[in-house]
């Protein structure tokens, strides 16, 4: 991974859905990130895709960017991950983490996930001897 040097650039345009900055270019409408690391850096490679070193969705600074594969993107965000969704945090005692996948989760989560499961399913149970 690089080293990241300089701040942060931050988009003042249009921020997309997913919080990215956006513009319109070449008869389209892009991400920006884009179209500053190819304009500095050129092409992104086939079948990468661009990581922000900062987890800034909205940083434009190419020097933040780095062409990653969808997996590796995927690996770092969860690794940059602090805290659950719920708002545990994942310690070395409260994450869990499954081979086949690159997101952890939270113990104290999967725990309440996995009871209501049993007791739904001891529901439908009762419900289907009666």
């Amino acid at each position: 991974m690089k080293q990241l040097q300089g701040d942060c650039v931050e988009w003042a345009g249009r921020l997309d859905k997913d919080g990215y900055g956006s513009m319109y270019a070449a008869g389209k409408t892009r991400r920006a990130h884009k179209i500053f690391y190819e304009a500095c850096f050129g092409d992104i490679p086939e079948g990468l895709e661009l990581d922000h070193l900062c987890r800034n969705r909205h940083c434009v600074n190419p020097e933040h960017l780095e062409a990653v594969t969808h997996a590796e993107n995927r690996r770092r965000g969860a690794l940059a991950q602090t805290h659950c969704k719920h708002g545990h945090e994942f310690s070395a005692e409260n994450t869990y983490s499954r081979l086949d996948r690159v997101k952890r989760e939270c113990r104290a989560c999967h725990r309440a996930s996995e009871a209501r499961r049993r007791a739904g399913r001891k529901e439908a149970a009762n419900e289907s001897a009666e």
